[in-house]
């Protein structure tokens, strides 16, 4: 089984269902299993950030108790999509899978273009 490892809060949201797409700079053409690896980074400032602490919180976490250096859980990789600019602010997620869309203004969009859609 292939696995990735992900950044402390992004891991555990996704872990939870909260995080829905992980994106990267990268493509793959792996499509299955895929365990979810949270690294040993925590973002602090993420954490205490708005919407994020509030859901961590929901779920009983703060940046001090979330778990690293641990699979966290087993997803299912079902595409890698180019994440392109449409108008309206919004992303649009392209490929043979039906598009879905995140805020144009979000750190995924501007510092990736890539995304692996319907992990966790």
């Amino acid at each position: 089984m292939k696995a990735i490892t992900i950044h402390q809060p992004w891991a555990t949201l996704i872990a939870l269902g909260e995080k829905r797409f992980e994106t990267r700079s990268w493509a793959t053409k792996y499509r299955g299993p895929l365990a979810i690896h949270a690294g040993k980074k925590v973002d602090r400032d993420a954490c205490e950030a708005e919407p994020i602490r509030s859901v961590l919180a929901k779920h009983g976490y703060t940046a001090d108790n979330l778990p690293t250096g641990v699979i966290l859980a087993v997803g299912e990789m079902v595409d890698c999509l180019e994440v392109t600019g449409e108008g309206c602010g919004i992303v649009a997620m392209e490929g043979d899978a039906e598009p879905h869309f995140l805020p144009a203004n979000s750190n995924e969009y501007l510092r990736q273009r890539k995304v692996c859609v319907g992990i966790g």
